[in-house]
């Protein structure tokens, strides 16, 4: 069921038609009534969209801005967790009772909200959202250990959203040109098939290989790369890889299986990667910038924020309340998932997705 909802979640990424389907399948298979997923981007107007039963109050959300900053999202906000987090936990009573969204929500026959925001290096912020019935009470272990497992997936899945928008792409060139990102199409075993001109000019991080294919210019982030490319539908393997070059710009690379009815959208490739430069944004402040593609662990995540506010291996340990030991293996998990090695590296990469503040 997992491999069937990743594969499915990838194609809406590409055929946005498809997201209420999916979103409905996961909120299924996470003991929900329903799903929805919401974009935001500076200078934009908010996207989003939901299953068919309430696109209507969808559409009353993206036009209605006291609604959109009411206490239910602003919490979310607020907390900027690398995960999906229970908002009843965060919320007062009161609070939730008077909400102009629970309040429409609770009139659909809509209770508990389990909710997610996903900062995207290129600025970008994309939200996921799913409720219980009012009758089936709160959220369980169980179905945060299942969103949970879906969120880089769907992570990955919404950097394409916020880039496409909720509109169908047209085709393959279309689709590489309004992206705006350097993006390729490539085989399974990594023969490019279509490249947008914002790749061909990325000659420093990208570098041609023999038989029609393409490598990484840093070694552990090729590593990366040819793991992800070899890996079959629903093997866990990085699929964000942090570009480490020196002289140029941080990039991370994310790499999209492309599937089903995508698959034929991009003229039978198998896989789409995606490069995005780190980019300021009022609307990413959190220090998550990137752990939130990479895959992580809420544990390796809450590691790469203590190390990148300058607490040393053992602080960190401390402050989690954890043995030294097993911090050192979740900190050797997190350098196979960034492609680093030595702790330093780590933290500089860390450092440089911040953005800047005046």
């Amino acid at each position: 069921m997992i491999a069937e909802l990743i594969d499915a979640t990838y194609e809406a990424a590409f055929i946005p038609e498809k997201w209420p389907a999916i979103l409905a399948g996961i909120a299924d298979a996470a003991g929900s009534k329903c799903g929805a997923i919401v974009l935001f981007a500076d200078g934009l107007p908010v996207r989003g969209t939901t299953i068919p039963a309430l696109q209507d109050l969808m559409e009353e959300f993206l036009s209605n801005e006291r609604m959109r900053r009411s206490a239910h999202s602003s919490h979310v906000s607020a907390l900027q967790s690398a995960k999906f987090i229970d908002l009843d936990n965060s919320m007062a009573p009161e609070e939730i009772r008077n909400d102009p969204l629970r309040i429409r929500l609770r009139a659909h026959g809509l209770g508990a909200s389990a909710r997610t925001i996903i900062p995207m290096p290129s600025g970008e912020s994309v939200h996921f959202s799913f409720q219980r019935g009012l009758e089936d009470g709160g959220y369980g272990p169980e179905h945060f250990a299942l969103l949970g497992r879906l969120r880089p997936d769907m992570a990955r899945a919404g950097l394409a959203a916020a880039r496409l928008g909720i509109e169908r792409a047209r085709g393959a060139v279309d689709t590489m040109a309004v992206m705006g990102l350097p993006a390729a199409v490539l085989t399974t075993n990594g023969h490019v098939r279509i490249t947008n001109s914002l790749f061909d000019r990325e000659k420093v991080s990208f570098v041609p290989t023999a038989f029609g294919r393409v490598a990484l210019a840093n070694p552990e982030s090729n590593r990366l790369l040819q793991l992800a490319l070899q890996a079959s539908s629903g093997t866990r393997v990085p699929r964000s890889i942090p570009l480490q070059n020196t002289g140029t710009p941080p990039m991370v690379m994310h790499v999209l299986p492309l599937k089903r009815d995508a698959h034929d959208l991009f003229s039978g490739g198998d896989l789409l990667i995606v490069a995005t430069t780190i980019s300021a944004s009022t609307l990413v402040p959190s220090p998550t910038i990137l752990t939130g593609l990479f895959d992580l662990t809420p544990a390796e995540v809450s590691l790469a924020a203590a190390l990148a506010k300058g607490l040393s291996l053992k602080a960190a340990a401390a402050e989690a309340g954890l043995q030294f030991s097993t911090v050192r293996t979740y900190l050797n998990r997190v350098f196979r998932k960034t492609g680093t090695n030595q702790q330093s590296q780590l933290v500089a990469l860390l450092k440089s997705a911040h953005p800047i503040r005046s």
